[in-house]
């Protein structure tokens, strides 16, 4: 007796775009290889070169050797330095440890580090809008003396902030990664309690995390549930999943491969919204779409708000 197939069930799915890599990511991925092609392995880098695991593996593979701190690498050594940015304290380590050493910090990440030197070097306090012990924020505070910058998490913190700093010289940076509407408001808080405070001429959030961010907004107005692909500790991508349920769709997950997918849970949706961190390869968001495709009779579709055509140049050593 002939078995009857079941007809799998239909599913829409609405990729994000602009989404996955960013051209700072793009950058320092190619600083690895570059480097790898150039002095062959082993090449060592200081952390996680993005938050990714799939890219980690991929570049382990040739030969890169990812450690946490610089005693780890030995003397003569080339070492590149993650893109999330570096305390001043690490390549001054390097020099003395006659470490051959590479900057692969993401370009916009440099230019708030600027900032905050400026600001410091006008004798203010700076007070930086981030995550407490991320690798960003770590590297930023890092660029002036300790205690020249206060860490101001949310809007409740602004109402915490020492009496004392009213009377001084203020400004304010924030980390590239944030919420978009969420440093809106901690900087309205600021500007409402310190209204003579400074701040960056052009905002700090990257235009990469800005257009996601704006893509999954457009999206979660869409679709009965939303997948970000991405790593748990990648600011950008943890964000995705903040702005998809602060906009609509409540159902929004965070998954680093296909693998992960819970398949019960989107059971009954009828349109799925596909999104990545910047730091996260677009061969992941395929293979969330093939595994898709084993449960599902797909049809794909695309939200588009901006393009990007960004990109940034690799120390002059290693474009030959």
């Amino acid at each position: 007796m002939q078995q009857l197939v079941m007809p799998k069930p239909e599913l829409i799915i609405v990729l994000a775009s602009p989404r996955g890599f960013c051209a700072g990511v793009e950058r320092a991925i190619t600083i690895v290889d570059k480097a790898l092609e150039k002095y062959g392995a082993p090449v060592y880098v200081r952390h996680e070169i993005v938050h990714n695991k799939f890219v980690v593996n991929q570049l382990e593979a040739k030969g890169a050797v990812f450690v946490q701190e610089l005693d780890e690498v030995p003397a003569n050594a080339h070492v590149i330095f993650s893109a999330h940015g570096v305390p001043k304290s690490v390549p001054a380590d390097a020099e003395a440890r006659d470490l051959h050493y590479f900057d692969a910090t993401c370009p916009l990440v440099s230019k708030v580090h600027r900032e905050v030197e400026h600001h410091h070097a006008e004798g203010r306090t700076v007070l930086l809008i981030g995550h407490k012990g991320h690798p960003e924020v770590i590297g930023t505070m890092g660029q002036v003396p300790e205690g020249s910058v206060w860490l101001v998490e949310t809007v409740a913190d602004v109402a915490t902030l020492p009496s004392a700093l009213q009377g001084n010289d203020l400004a304010y940076a924030t980390q590239t990664t944030l919420s978009v509407d969420e440093v809106v408001e901690i900087i309205a808080a600021l500007k409402a309690r310190f209204p003579e405070i400074y701040g960056p001429r052009k905002e700090d959030i990257c235009y990469a995390t800005t257009n996601r961010q704006l893509a999954v907004r457009k999206l979660a107005e869409t679709v009965d549930a939303l997948i970000v692909i991405g790593a748990p500790n990648s600011s950008n991508s943890v964000r995705l999943v903040e702005v998809a349920k602060n906009n609509g769709c409540a159902e929004a997950r965070l998954y680093q491969r296909a693998m992960e997918i819970d398949w019960a849970w989107l059971q009954n949706k009828k349109r799925l919204g596909i999104s990545a961190g910047a730091s996260a390869p677009e061969v992941l968001v395929e293979e969330v779409i093939d595994a898709c495709r084993d449960h599902f009779c797909v049809t794909l579709a695309e939200i588009k708000v901006v393009e990007e055509d960004v990109y940034f140049n690799i120390p002059g050593q290693l474009r030959s």
